[in-house]
């Protein structure tokens, strides 16, 4: 990968940044790329400042582009000026660098890049149409599931299938299908503590993606989350259990290592009362390198 692709990269993620580094070259590579398409088409999506048609819009015109041409100039710079984060105005400024860079993929990682794209989008494109009425709630627990999936869960199935594509048999003893059922429920369970953490200031806009019947009920949003902490457990320990199965050190601590964090984030998400939730929970830098080293250790 180039140095301005390594760049990009660091600009917009700060511990997934420290996996992919540890990644052997050949899996580095494809899993950069589908990084950051997927980090620009979520900055096109988040852009407040643009209309919600127009967003949607946007995501359908990244689809068609990922093969042959480029986004519209126009459409980076007005997408551009709404953005105070540098990293992600960078990141669109520089999309004709990660579509070449896609494009001179493999054959068989372009085609793992463009399917977990696919599903993003859509999960994207979904994300959108909740927020046109200004609340939601989702309906029940597939909806949330299905929504953990297509944010998260398929990037556990692109990144065995680049794995296995990539390295072979120097990925894993397991199968591919075990690693991409453990990656996937791995994937799902890193998002749902990314909305635990988040859930007061999604509360705060309209939004709740625990399937409750009164969003406005502390107790009873209280109580949902407490269930779905305990299965964000469970799918961490089918992380653990992924990255265990890894053939050497690089791959264990790359893999591993958000299933660290997510642990950290869990315990302090179980240990915060109602005003430190409010606040918002985060795991120190300092906690993020140590989860690095014992990683490294695995």
């Amino acid at each position: 990968m180039n140095s301005e692709l390594s760049r990009l990269r660091k600009a917009v993620s700060r511990s997934f940044d420290l996996s992919m580094a540890l990644l052997p070259g050949p899996m580095r590579d494809p899993v950069s790329v589908g990084y950051l398409l997927a980090r620009a088409s979520d900055t096109l999506a988040d852009t407040s400042g643009v209309s919600i048609a127009e967003r949607k819009e946007a995501l359908v015109t990244f689809g068609e582009v990922l093969e042959k041409g480029n986004f519209p100039e126009a459409e980076v710079a007005r997408f551009s000026k709404q953005l105070d984060h540098a990293g992600e105005r960078c990141l669109l400024q520089s999309l004709p660098e990660c579509l070449r860079a896609y494009r001179q993929l493999s054959s068989d990682c372009r085609g793992h890049v463009r399917e977990v794209l696919e599903v993003i989008l859509s999960g994207q494109s979904q994300d959108l149409d909740r927020g046109i009425s200004g609340t939601w709630v989702a309906e029940s627990d597939a909806e949330l599931e299905d929504y953990c999936w297509r944010v998260a869960g398929c990037v556990g199935r692109f990144w065995t299938r680049v794995g296995f594509s990539t390295l072979g048999a120097g990925y894993s003893d397991e199968s591919p299908e075990t690693l991409e059922a453990l990656g996937t429920r791995y994937g799902k369970g890193l998002q749902l503590i990314n909305i635990l953490r988040d859930l007061p200031k999604d509360r705060s806009l309209g939004r709740c993606y625990l399937p409750v019947e009164n969003p406005l009920d502390p107790r009873e949003v209280a109580m949902v989350a407490r269930k779905w902490r305990d299965q964000a457990a469970e799918w961490l320990q089918d992380g653990d259990r992924y990255a265990t199965a890894l053939k050497s050190r690089r791959l264990r601590a790359a893999s591993g290592l958000p299933a660290r964090i997510g642990w950290e984030t869990l315990k302090r998400l179980d240990q915060a009362d109602a005003e430190a939730l409010e606040r918002g929970v985060k795991v120190e830098r300092s906690v993020v390198w140590r989860c690095l080293w014992e990683s490294l250790l695995w």
